[in-house]
């Protein structure tokens, strides 16, 4: 979405009498994107979808408030990231479970899981990614998966340029260590 088509949107949003037509059109345009983003992180479809909603809800809440100091996208990429790692900390605070069980729950989720499709090769890249740190499987999804630019990582993730080519190095390295193993 271009920057006017943004303006336009939000300045229908102002309006009362078409905010909930236009925050429909801004669910439409990103809840694809969104849906996606949150799975890699949570894996669970149900749980990607009450993340997704949560994230939507936070986003009805704010957008009256939205500065447009960065793209709408960027800013709904920030709340559904945010939301995401209060998920995951929260299962593991009520699981009272360390990172790396959590991650070996979400990989067994992923195997078991009705709606995921991919091949054998995807679910081995997928269980790579799930042994990579919290911030550095963020930050390879949002650039492999995502293709965002490090700029609107930076944005997004409020982190450096050059923490985030960092970070997606290593994990990088890290997968294909875990891919060549056996």
């Amino acid at each position: 979405m271009d920057d006017q088509n943004q303006n336009d949107l939000l300045k229908l949003f102002r309006d009362e009498n078409s905010r909930n037509y236009t925050f429909d059109l801004i669910v439409k345009q990103y809840q694809k994107r969104i849906y996606w983003h949150v799975r890699r992180m949570v894996i669970n479809h149900d749980d990607t979808d009450d993340v997704v909603q949560n994230t939507f809800i936070k986003a009805w809440n704010g957008l009256p408030n939205f500065k447009e100091e960065s793209k709408l996208y960027t800013w709904l990429y920030r709340i559904a990231t945010n939301e995401c790692i209060t998920f995951l900390n929260k299962k593991r605070r009520v699981f009272f479970i360390p990172l790396h069980d959590v991650e070996q729950e979400l990989s067994n989720q992923l195997e078991s899981d009705e709606f995921y499709n991919g091949d054998e090769i995807q679910l081995k890249l997928q269980k790579a990614i799930l042994t990579l740190p919290e911030k550095q499987r963020l930050v390879f999804n949002m650039k492999y998966y995502d293709e965002l630019k490090y700029e609107e990582m930076s944005e997004i993730l409020s982190t450096s340029v050059g923490a985030l080519k960092s970070s997606y190095h290593l994990a990088v390295k890290k997968i294909e260590t875990f891919l060549t193993q056996d």
